[in-house]
């Protein structure tokens, strides 16, 4: 990947870890080139907004089976109609690539919309900077919108009260991403026994996994500039 202009960072190494675990030796060398086709279709129509944090979707992007013109239209598409509704535009970006990589159907905004609608009025902020490609993953699970809203909630008070989760310890966002992460996956195995496809029940596995791992390459990032700018 660094040999065809992947800059090094944490996020180059989980990409790589992707498709390392994903896919055969022989298909390493397409794989990666896929990648970065679809990294550059993304830099192309936002260069400001592409960068390093999105070379994980990228990887996922191609090990699927996504033609990348369409892949990259699509996701401009969705752009162009969710970003009236959010002030994040690089969290939006994060979104589309969610909604894309799954079960990508012509109502996917409006259920985004009516799903965020659904958290602002329990007093759930799930449209900011961290939570929003969270919010995408849980718009794509066939499962009733108040239902999915109460449970995520419920999950959310529940951890508050644990150790390690109080106020002190984290955030109102950081706690939310945690909760509906939790829930998406229980989601996910259940339907996994027999109401929801393997197919679309991985992606959805595997697209809670990057969102995961970008943040944890997003924690990891933080740290070191934190520690290089302290030793200076």
């Amino acid at each position: 990947m660094k040999e065809i202009k992947f800059r090094n960072s944490d996020y180059l190494v989980i990409a790589a870890y992707q498709i390392a675990t994903q896919t055969s030796p022989d298909q390493f060398q397409p794989t990666v080139e896929r990648a970065k086709l679809f990294y550059d279709g993304m830099k192309a129509e936002h260069r400001f907004l592409t960068g390093q944090d999105d070379y994980i979707f990228a990887a996922m992007l191609a090990l699927s089976d996504l033609n990348v013109d369409t892949g990259v239209a699509r996701m401009e598409q969705l752009y162009r109609e969710l970003k009236p509704e959010f002030s994040s535009r690089n969290s939006v970006q994060a979104l589309t690539q969610v909604l894309v990589l799954g079960e990508d159907t012509p109502d996917a905004c409006t259920r985004v919309i009516a799903l965020n609608e659904a958290f602002r009025k329990r007093d759930l902020r799930m449209d900011k900077t961290y939570t929003l490609p969270s919010l995408g993953i849980l718009s794509l699970l066939p499962s009733d919108r108040d239902s999915l809203v109460d449970e995520v909630a419920e999950t959310n008070d529940w951890l508050r009260t644990q150790k390690g989760f109080g106020a002190w310890s984290i955030d109102k966002q950081e706690l939310l991403l945690f909760s509906s992460a939790l829930i998406a996956i229980q989601h996910v195995e259940n339907l996994r026994n027999g109401v929801l496809t393997t197919t679309i029940s991985t992606s959805i596995t595997n697209i809670i996994i990057a969102q995961q791992a970008a943040m944890a390459a997003a924690a990891a990032a933080s740290a070191a500039a934190a520690s290089s700018s302290s030793s200076n």
